[in-house]
């Protein structure tokens, strides 16, 4: 499957695809960090396509910041693609700094998963090499504080080697059938909580909750954003007047107190990637 839906590729995205084979080869067996999002999956499916699903597994890291419907979804798409999936129980919660919540709150929680990989899965499984979903755009900014993780245990980034945007990542995962080449991006749940606010499982386990009952209800694309007993909710802006109309307006709002919040506000600024993180290290928007 693989093969045949990049043959009809051409041009830079056809020569991406294929530099990201070359870089892999020679790292077989290959354990790649995965989430189930776009970018780890491209590089899975890129991988045993470059490698034979023989010679890699997914790894998917495992802890109350992953939500069970991302984690189940995850599952769907690694068996999709053919490959293995090997799951590691990452406590990033039993660190301190991780807890603390900093803007380097990312660094701990990849720190402790590259660690488990390589005290877990590498030696069991032979690996010779582990990489992750990295793509162009997020080396370029400012609040991905886990690439210094990666640099620490010598991670590979071959998609943002070989120039791979988040653009391109999308067309080559649609080009794929890839199950999730449009689904929207789904940071970790701690990332909901604002910077020096403490993480906790009670928290992580609202926004979870809050954030599973906007789905049902048909947001796809949100987050809850957790401020004691508020939640603010982030919604695309062609999705604001929709939240805001009863009788859906009403059932919302339930929905969320439902999760354990008093109260429930709507941000008409709309949906922002690392809204929290930017904010404190004073750069732009992303």
């Amino acid at each position: 499957m693989t093969n045949a839906a990049l043959a009809v590729l051409t041009g830079p995205d056809r020569e991406a695809a294929d530099l990201v084979g070359a870089l892999l080869r020679g790292a077989a067996p290959l354990g790649v960090a995965f989430s189930g999002g776009v970018d780890s999956s491209l590089l899975l499916a890129l991988a045993v396509r470059a490698l034979g699903p023989e010679h890699v597994v997914a790894v998917l890291g495992v802890s109350p910041s992953l939500a069970a419907d991302e984690r189940a979804a995850a599952h769907q798409v690694a068996a999709h693609i053919g490959a293995r999936v090997v799951e590691v129980a990452t406590r990033e919660g039993e660190s301190s700094a991780y807890r603390a919540n900093g803007p380097d709150r990312c660094f701990h929680c990849k720190d402790e998963l590259f660690s488990r990989i390589s005290a877990e899965v590498v030696q069991e499984h032979g690996l010779a090499a582990v990489a992750y979903g990295e793509n162009a755009d997020d080396a370029r900014r400012a609040d991905r504080p886990g690439q210094r993780a990666a640099t620490a245990h010598r991670v590979l980034r071959p998609l943002a080697e070989a120039g791979l945007d988040k653009a391109a990542v999308r067309r080559l995962a649609r080009a794929l059938g890839l199950p999730c080449a449009d689904k929207p991006a789904a940071p970790c749940l701690a990332s909901r909580i604002p910077h020096f606010q403490e993480v906790t499982p009670a928290k992580l386990a609202q926004v979870e909750h809050a954030e599973r009952a906007l789905r049902a209800l048909g947001f796809t694309d949100s987050r809850v954003r957790h401020h004691g007993g508020t939640a603010r909710i982030e919604l695309p802006p062609a999705d604001l007047a929709r939240a805001v109309a009863d009788p859906l307006r009403a059932t919302l709002v339930q929905a969320v107190k439902d999760a354990g919040f008093g109260t429930v506000t709507l941000d008409l600024d709309g949906i922002r990637s690392g809204a929290f993180t930017l904010s404190v290290l004073g750069a732009d928007r992303g």
